[in-house]
């Protein structure tokens, strides 16, 4: 990066997901060039809830050397200057025990849920969280739009966030619903 010194010391820190890109939708060539431009200004990062091979399909494979940090899995994993300098692991933070648990009950959870459509990949393990998607994650992009439609009406990831929050309140872990389909689930802090 060559940022001014009148810009020295201005991080602009961009949300992936809605915000760069449609959801899960891949960069457009003039919002690159924006990026582009900018970084020759002011110090550039990016953060999504996806991990790190999600958001390089969205923004290009040398995502963690085209911005100066690069912020994946809501933070928990993070990349400056192309060299990774921090990730948090849900499964050493939990414990085996207490991350099954998890996993199990939100499984029977969405087992029972009564819901148009379900397609598979209910819940996604990553390094330092989990994604938990009520409809799947393996739902086509019509199938995303009519849950997001369905969810805003009936309510069903607040819901399940509502009831897991409670469940699992001694495990201190932070529900972030985002997207169209899921809900990450990751360490208080």
């Amino acid at each position: 990066m060559v940022a001014s010194a009148a810009n020295a010391g201005v991080l602009a820190l961009f949300d992936v997901d809605g915000t760069l890109t449609a959801p899960r939708k891949e960069v457009t060539l003039e919002m690159l060039e924006f990026m582009k431009r900018l970084r020759e200004n002011v110090t550039v990062g990016v953060v999504g809830g996806s991990d790190l091979v999600k958001i390089s399909e969205q923004l290009g494979k040398s995502v963690i050397t085209d911005y100066d940090y690069v912020f994946s899995e809501n933070g928990l994993v993070a990349h400056k200057d192309g060299k990774l300098i921090g990730t948090q692991s849900l499964k050493t933070y939990l414990g085996d025990d207490q991350l099954k648990e998890f996993i199990n009950f939100t499984l029977h959870y969405i087992a029972d849920l009564d819901i148009p459509i379900k397609r598979g990949t209910f819940i996604e393990f990553r390094s330092g969280m989990i994604n938990v998607s009520p409809i799947g994650r393996n739902c086509s992009q019509e199938e995303r739009d009519d849950f997001e439609k369905y969810d805003k009406v009936h309510n069903v990831r607040p819901k399940m966030v509502s009831v897991l929050r409670e469940k699992f309140a001694h495990l201190n872990l932070t529900f972030s619903i985002g997207g169209q389909i899921s809900f990450d689930v990751f360490p208080q802090g």
